[in-house]
């Protein structure tokens, strides 16, 4: 059996946690990585040289891109860094790429990801993990989507915490309140923590520094009657850090990263999800390696990642016009 070659792009944990969902696949073989530190492509060697004893180390992801035939490439750089790896990926032939959250930390990126793969006919998959953990999924499709709680009416999000800042964390929150919602986008308006107030378009240091982006309190229109209200912070406020309420006709569903229930004027019942072998992000590379070989959609497609990013850039352009309300895609 023919295996398809991987490449990984960032070797750090987040990078090793892109190759571990590569193990025990007969199908995909790790092949490559790429970081620009040598120390760090050392110690991912180390880490993976009895699953795979010859993986070629570079600098320089171009030339990993131009020696190695890739046919899937996987991208876990800081949080800005994104847009040119998976379009020179894309450009080099790779038919499937898995890559970080957020997609881009502003629109013209967004776009030009977008355009690349789908001319290049590549698969894109966007890191909001959550699509790939079974609690959210069962909830989203078993309970959501079976009209346990009615007809949506609106999804809350709360991200807590001092890394509440809009594209490291928020974005995660962004994304979970589309996936519920199941529309698109139509208007957004946004205020931005204290301190930000001039704060109109990305000035952060890949999600290292809380400081270096907002927290913020927005609203979103979605084209289905759906309205999604994101809580996000300030970063003074206490954990848990992420949660969501989703508010239906009947009932309402409350979610976090622990557990699940269903509310209902007769009481409340946990929601209790199947286990699954893989989840997470070994699971989003999984589906990705199997989406390459037998066809279907991604879970976290570069679409629905593409919707994230204008909302998030159309917080910061609401926050520009005083709190104003911003249509959707907004400016690039």
């Amino acid at each position: 059996m023919a295996k398809y070659r991987v490449g990984v792009i960032g070797c750090r944990g987040i990078g090793v946690r892109h190759a571990s969902g590569l193990v025990g696949l007969s199908n995909a073989e790790l092949v490559a990585g790429c970081d620009i530190s040598e120390t760090t492509l050392a110690d991912f060697n180390d880490q993976w040289k009895d699953h795979w004893s010859n993986i070629a180390l570079y600098t320089d992801h171009q030339e990993m891109l131009a020696n190695e035939d890739l046919d899937i490439v996987t991208v876990a750089t800081s949080d800005h860094r994104h847009a040119d790896l998976v379009v020179n990926a894309a450009n080099a032939g790779a038919k499937g790429i898995f890559c970080e959250k957020p997609m881009a930390t502003n629109l013209a990126d967004a776009d030009r990801m977008l355009e690349a793969v789908e001319r290049n006919g590549t698969i894109l998959s966007i890191d909001h993990t959550r699509r790939w953990q079974p609690l959210w999924r069962h909830t989203k499709e078993e309970i959501v989507g079976r009209g346990e709680i009615g007809e949506v009416q609106y999804i809350i999000g709360t991200l807590n915490g001092s890394r509440a800042m809009l594209f490291r964390n928020g974005t995660h929150l962004v994304d979970a309140i589309c996936y519920y919602a199941d529309s698109d986008p139509e208007w957004v308006t946004a205020e931005l923590e204290a301190g930000y107030e001039d704060y109109w378009e990305y000035r952060g240091d890949g999600g290292h520094e809380p400081k270096t982006e907002p927290a913020a309190s927005g609203y979103i229109h979605f084209a289905n009657g759906v309205r999604g209200y994101y809580a996000g912070g300030s970063k003074t406020t206490p954990g848990p850090k992420f949660r969501l309420e989703i508010v239906g006709t009947t009932g309402y569903v409350l979610i976090d990263n622990e557990k699940a229930t269903i509310e209902r004027e007769d009481g409340s019942q946990t929601v209790t999800a199947p286990a699954w072998e893989v989840e997470g992000i070994p699971a989003g590379v999984q589906e990705l390696v199997h989406i390459v070989a037998e066809g279907g959609e991604s879970s976290s497609s570069g679409r629905d990642g593409h919707k994230v990013v204008e909302i998030i850039i159309g917080f910061l352009e609401s926050q520009r016009r005083d709190n104003g309300k911003v249509t959707i895609p907004g400016p690039r």
